[in-house]
């Protein structure tokens, strides 16, 4: 399943944040999405599975092309490809008053995805997808608030697999975190991008170099540059590029 992304573009009321992005993504692999503050990436992920609509003003034009079907075309209901979509936010935001076992089965439930026995085992399956069940199958009656901060986003990882999602994206998803659980968060998406796409905001370009197949370059709502990650980071092909890896400018 490859995922294309066409002639995108997204404003804030009369604001314009991206223009005419063209970008595709492999049915497998992470890919880092990297550039300066305001440059446009955390709005083009929301624009993957049409968060960027909930803001107020929020508009998008262009295509998003999962599985041969445009997310943006008039039949598409919003709350369709949310469901289909796993996000994980730059904080860790578990319902703190649920307990462990519940945050994961919410988005099962409130989508009629599994009940009874079924229900359980995805709960289990997500949890050791996203490394945590060691961690927690004693304690899944124990309220989410009762987790540290890392153990908190891999509880948002495993909420975010509960649906079998298509694809995974992450809005800097360790950026809050203590370099341990930072370390543990890129175990995690090295482990996922096996079984999954994995798109990933990230400030930080040694993280890149360490989860990503392919890296995106975003600059003041372009997309400079496009490149396998290796050759990206050693021999960057525009300026920009290498103005901003080699610190130029951030």
């Amino acid at each position: 399943m490859s995922i294309q992304v066409r002639n995108l573009n997204a404003w804030y009321g009369r604001s314009q944040a991206l223009y005419d992005i063209n970008l595709s993504f492999s049915s497998l692999g992470a890919t880092a999405v990297i550039g300066p503050s305001g440059c446009g990436k955390s709005t083009f992920v929301r624009c993957l599975n049409r968060m960027h609509e909930e803001v107020e003003g929020g508009r998008v034009q262009g295509e998003v092309v999962i599985e041969g079907v445009n997310i943006y075309a008039r039949q598409i209901q919003p709350m369709y490809v949310r469901r289909r979509i796993g996000m994980v936010f730059q904080r860790p935001n578990p319902i703190p008053t649920l307990s462990i076992f519940d945050n994961v089965a919410l988005g099962p439930r409130l989508n009629g995805l599994a009940r009874g026995a079924a229900l359980k085992e995805r709960v289990e399956r997500s949890l050791l997808e996203a490394a945590l069940w060691n961690e927690v199958k004693d304690r899944l009656g124990e309220a989410a608030a009762q987790l540290s901060g890392g153990q908190q986003q891999r509880l948002c990882i495993a909420r975010a697999l509960a649906i079998e999602p298509k694809v995974v994206l992450m809005d800097e998803p360790a950026s809050a975190l203590d370099p341990i659980s930072t370390f543990q968060v890129e175990e995690l998406i090295n482990q996922l991008k096996s079984s999954y796409p994995v798109i990933v905001v990230t400030h930080n370009m040694q993280q890149a170099g360490r989860i990503a197949d392919q890296t995106a370059f975003f600059l003041q709502g372009r997309l400079i540059e496009v490149g396998e990650t290796t050759k990206f980071f050693s021999h960057p092909a525009q300026k920009e590029t290498e103005d901003y890896i080699t610190g130029r400018f951030s």
